[in-house]
């Protein structure tokens, strides 16, 4: 039950049982308490409709102060002054769910198995396909295979969050499966390496769409009791799609031409993606804030069941109450009402790649064989059954801990993570054991990794944007993480050259401390939240509004 502080004078309301209890008291006025009875088949009470009643079934007019009404619904209402009961927000039905959202989550991480596996593919078949396509000598062609796929999902990105908004998010995801399984496709059946660098691209482009709409989805249509754990099972099915990539290419070694079957396997989860999305619930906050309020409720209840409709229609309509606002455009997110919360998107993807996971995962074969483990396949699936393991530690402990305290754990292992490789390769006292704690090193820095600052953020930014701006600055961070991840693979190898391993180590363990810094000075927890109750929290209301509204909201144990 919710109970109102009041400021102000006027009429408010208190919703609640509690163990006060009220007998049947004579007179009304400002200075007495009475108890009236609300028949269950009266539509309106002293000639007024609230906005509550429209929306909970809440009925009432404007009683006078201290009156205690009792309803079918709610219980003990208490009118007490300070607020118009029109501003009063009831408390919110809560209906046992008997819908399910899990086959529609798993519909859309195909996306993210195909975000990992197109990103590892490359990395197996490369060798092959070079000698088949005739620049197996060509270092910069070669290149432009690997890379074209980071500057497609740059620009996919980007593209995402526009598409998103235009079309809603279901639609884009069957758009998305186009460049996807047409770029796997022409991958897998490339005679030169123009097309294969097309193939490439425009698998990049599909990928970079998927990972800003995957998160965006899954949070939009997730239980908020278990939006965190199902928000991470996004990152740990790119996981599964790296290590599918690496188990897909165990077979090269005897039959070089299966480079082929690599990339066109991928077309089939492609394919399920778009027709999986046939058949999903579109986005209710999508739907809501479109104005297809009938559409919203469709949605709700195929999600959640019918018991869930009036409490999440509640929810989506006090959020956009006296809001007309039009969807945001890309100058919007740069207005002082946004920029500082789409900087904290921002910060937290570039922090995630400045603190060197691409660099450790890059060196992780050489850092093994230096440990005497000579498979570059035993050593890459090492390194992907620690990020495997991390991620699903995290998605279990997501909405126990809090998003916050994760990141922060997560950026301090990987800080002494880091510390440790980079005295690995330079204490000499450490000399005997360099190659064995080089290889713990970079061990406990992926599963560090993958217990926050691999999941969290994907998860953490589609909670904290308002509805208006939420796909568009999704995507713009995502932009951000896809243009680090390029210029890191682009000049780590000069940096590594120009100061050495362990000074680039060094310096990435500053940046995971100063990301612990950041974290505990902005980012906020929002764990057991709805997405409408954090952005009311994050939203920065005028004093004339507030002072208008004049209540807020207590929980009463």
């Amino acid at each position: 039950m919710m109970r109102c502080a009041v400021k102000g004078g006027g009429v408010g309301v208190v919703v609640g049982g509690g163990q006060r209890r009220s007998s049947s008291a004579s007179g009304s006025g400002f200075g007495s308490r009475s108890v009236v009875r609300m028949p269950e088949d009266r539509g309106l009470c002293c000639g007024v409709r609230s906005r509550a009643a429209d929306l909970a079934g809440l009925e009432m007019g404007r009683p006078a102060a201290g009156a205690v009404f009792r309803s079918p619904r709610y219980g003990r209402v208490r009118a007490t002054a300070g607020v118009d009961p029109e501003d009063i927000l009831p408390d919110k039905v809560q209906a046992k769910s008997s819908g399910n959202v899990l086959p529609y989550v798993g519909v859309a991480c195909l996306g993210a198995i195909l975000f990992g596996y197109h990103l590892g593919v490359v990395n197996g078949a490369l060798e092959y396909l070079s000698k088949d396509l005739g620049i197996a000598e060509n270092a910069v062609l070669q290149g432009w295979v690997v890379s074209t796929t980071l500057a497609g999902a740059t620009v996919g990105s980007f593209t995402g969050g526009a598409l998103a908004d235009k079309l809603g998010r279901t639609r884009t995801f069957i758009l998305d499966a186009i460049p996807l399984a047409v770029g796997a496709f022409l991958s897998a059946t490339a005679q030169d390496v123009r097309t294969m660098i097309i193939g490439r691209l425009l698998a990049g482009v599909g990928i970079g769409i998927s990972s800003a709409l995957v998160p965006l989805y899954i949070s939009e249509i997730s239980p908020t009791e278990i939006r965190g754990a199902l928000g991470s099972v996004n990152q740990l099915f790119i996981c599964i799609g790296i290590l599918a990539a690496l188990v897909a290419g165990l077979p090269l070694a005897q039959n070089p031409a299966w480079w082929r079957t690599m990339f066109g396997i991928s077309v089939v989860p492609s394919i399920l993606l778009a027709l999986g999305m046939a058949v999903s619930p579109e986005s209710p906050r999508w739907l809501f804030q479109q104005g297809k309020l009938s559409q919203a409720e469709a949605a709700i209840k195929k999600l959640y069941g019918k018991e869930k409709v009036t409490e999440v229609m509640y929810d989506l309509k006090a959020s956009g109450q006296g809001s007309n606002e039009p969807d945001a455009s890309w100058f919007d997110l740069f207005s002082k009402r946004y920029l500082k919360v789409v900087s904290m998107g921002a910060a937290l993807f570039l922090f995630q790649q400045l603190a060197g996971i691409n660099a450790v995962v890059y060196y992780s074969t050489s850092v093994f064989r230096s440990a005497g483990i000579t498979s570059d396949v035993a050593a890459s699936a090492l390194v992907s059954a620690a990020n495997v393991f991390g991620t699903m530690i995290a998605s279990s402990l997501m909405d126990k801990q809090g998003r916050k305290s994760l990141l922060i754990t997560s950026f301090s292992g990987m800080a002494a993570s880091m510390l440790l490789l980079s005295l690995s390769f330079t204490w000499k006292a450490l000399a005997p054991y360099s190659g064995t704690l080089a290889v713990v090193g970079t061990v406990l820095y992926v599963l560090s990794f993958a217990l926050g600052a691999g999941p969290v953020p994907a998860l953490l930014l589609p909670e904290i944007f308002a509805s208006r701006i939420r796909a568009k600055a999704v995507a713009l961070s995502l932009g951000m993480h896809w243009i680090c991840n390029f210029f890191i693979g682009l000049y780590f190898l000069s940096v590594v050259n120009k100061f050495g391993i362990s000074t680039v180590y060094l310096g990435f363990a500053s940046v995971c401390a100063l990301a612990v810094l950041y974290i505990a000075g902005n980012i906020v927890e929002t764990k057991g939240r709805s997405l409408e109750e954090i952005e009311r929290a994050l939203s920065s209301p005028s004093k004339a509004d507030t002072s208008r509204a004049g209540a807020f909201l207590v929980s009463d144990e």
